[in-house]
């Protein structure tokens, strides 16, 4: 018989959940485990170990002996490159399977999967390239040859690596890939919400040649198992992407020995759409930068600013591209947007919309839950917003657009900038000096002009303010998991 993706991903949800630790797949040592939740059905589809601080420490030990006895640093570049593409190789051969699961953990559209699992194939490939090309350099100390002196890049050491859930896999290898390729050796640890790709992408680790102790994963919690990672005094380096109030809590724990801290945090990105702008085009792309993946993106372009003289057709136009989107299943291919991650997160967002409303936002369209089962919320635009709104100033993390009105090019930095975040921004406008002079007017780490969320492994990502630490993607990217040591030899 044919073994179908639904077959392939059935059978690695009936098979029991475990952990990788060094070379061995474990249950909890408590023997709890976490229930795995379809948020387009609201059933249970499987169960993930539930790691204590215990496993957390078989964890970080696992890593700290494979780093120390160098089985994954000590190798040549060219060979740690090979077995990166290799691993990038089973992403692609596995990629309906995996986005599959994706979709039954996460609720997005399953092309949508399809193009997080093919990023992080090619973030692998990208950071697999980097593996050959960590270089020191040369320096000329106390002149007449007295003395030979030159830097060396080298691992931060081990690396703990906290993804969030609204792209599971594909943040995890953004992590993950310049870790290998620094020769780190890491702890991941996904959210509790949609551990399940991970898991599965720890057998392709191991199966492309990955050394054991390399790489762990760990499921469970964030207040114990992830807190436990971040306590851990043998954790060089903290990676995480999540909200800024967790990120706060993890600079404040990591203070205790200095770890090393990277974070991509929240968003409140604005658009702006000015009235030379081809609105064809512009409409259903701002659509589409907050709509997608249900809004649940740290850099949806929740805040949409029309000039005057647009502003009700931007707002009309908004209002047709929302009813025409396709809610349902993530397993339909015709679905545009799926559920929201959680009846949490679904409340949190209706309270959110309750909020406006109450506050004198014009309800344009949406603004309601959606079907019988599942966490579903509809397209939600507001308009005649004002600065002092929740939905104006606060992360909502769901498909919740206001639109608001500016007046010229001065507005852009006043306006835009109305927030403690800074992580994206969005132009439309056919005038290429509006174009650069708000791309300079705006402080965000990422600004898109005429388009929204374009993203590519060699550039940076990440954001300004509140919107986190550091950068990923890139040499940046590489650079944060690396330690620059000095070497001076008397001749």
């Amino acid at each position: 018989m044919v073994e179908t993706t639904a077959t392939k991903a059935s059978a690695f949800l009936s098979s029991p959940g475990k952990m990788l630790i060094g070379a061995d797949w474990v249950p909890s040592s408590s023997g709890e485990s976490l229930v795995v939740e379809d948020p387009a059905t609201g059933k249970s589809i499987g169960e993930v170990p539930a790691a204590t601080a215990a496993d957390v420490d078989s964890a970080v030990r696992a890593a700290r002996a494979a780093f120390d006895a160098r089985v994954w640093r000590g190798m040549p570049g060219e060979q740690r490159a090979e077995i990166m593409w290799r691993l990038s190789d089973l992403l692609i051969a596995n990629l309906e399977e995996l986005s599959h699961l994706e979709v039954l953990d996460n609720g997005m559209p399953i092309g949508f999967a399809r193009y997080t699992i093919l990023n992080a194939a090619s973030g692998l490939r990208y950071y697999a390239g980097m593996c050959t090309k960590i270089h020191g350099r040369t320096s000329d100390v106390g002149g007449d040859l007295r003395f030979h002196a030159f830097s060396v890049a080298e691992p931060v050491g081990v690396a703990g690596l906290i993804v969030p859930w609204n792209g599971p896999l594909v943040t995890a290898v953004t992590k993950l890939a310049p870790a290998l390729a620094a020769g780190c050796s890491v702890v991941l640890k996904p959210a509790e919400q949609t551990s399940l790709t991970a898991l599965r992408f720890g057998r392709m680790v191991l199966e492309a040649g990955v050394p054991p102790g390399v790489v762990n994963i760990v499921t469970g919690v964030g207040a114990t198992t992830g807190q436990a990672l971040v306590d851990h005094p043998g954790v060089d380096k903290i990676s995480f992407t999540g909200s800024t109030a967790v990120g706060k809590s993890i600079v404040r724990a990591a203070a205790n020995d200095l770890k090393r801290v990277t974070l991509e945090l929240g968003g409140k990105s604005p658009v702006f759409v000015f009235d030379d702008a081809d609105l064809e085009a512009a409409i259903p792309a701002a659509a589409m930068g907050i709509f997608a993946n249900s809004g649940q993106v740290c850099y949806a372009g929740s805040r949409l600013y029309a000039q005057a003289r647009v502003y009700d057709k931007v707002v009309a136009g908004l209002e047709e591209a929302a009813k025409k989107i396709t809610l349902g299943s993530g397993l339909d291919e015709a679905t545009q947007l799926g559920p929201l991650i959680s009846h949490k997160q679904r409340e949190r967002v209706m309270q959110y919309i309750e909020s406006g409303a109450s506050q004198g936002a014009k309800l344009v369209t949406g603004g309601r839950t959606h079907g019988d089962h599942g966490y579903f919320v509809e397209p939600t635009i507001f308009a005649d917003g004002r600065p002092d709104m929740r939905i104006v100033r606060e992360e909502i993390f769901g498909p919740v657009l206001t639109v608001m009105r500016f007046d010229d090019i001065d507005d852009v930095g006043r306006l835009g900038n109305a927030t403690s975040y800074g992580l994206g921004a969005g132009v439309y406008t056919s005038d290429i000096g509006n174009a650069h002079r708000a791309a300079r007017l705006l402080d965000a780490g990422n600004v898109w002009v005429n388009c929204y969320g374009v993203t590519d492994k060699s550039l940076p990502f990440g954001g300004f303010k509140q919107s986190g630490w550091g950068r990923e993607n890139g040499f940046e990217g590489l650079d944060a998991f690396l330690e620059q040591k000095a070497v001076y030899i008397q001749l």
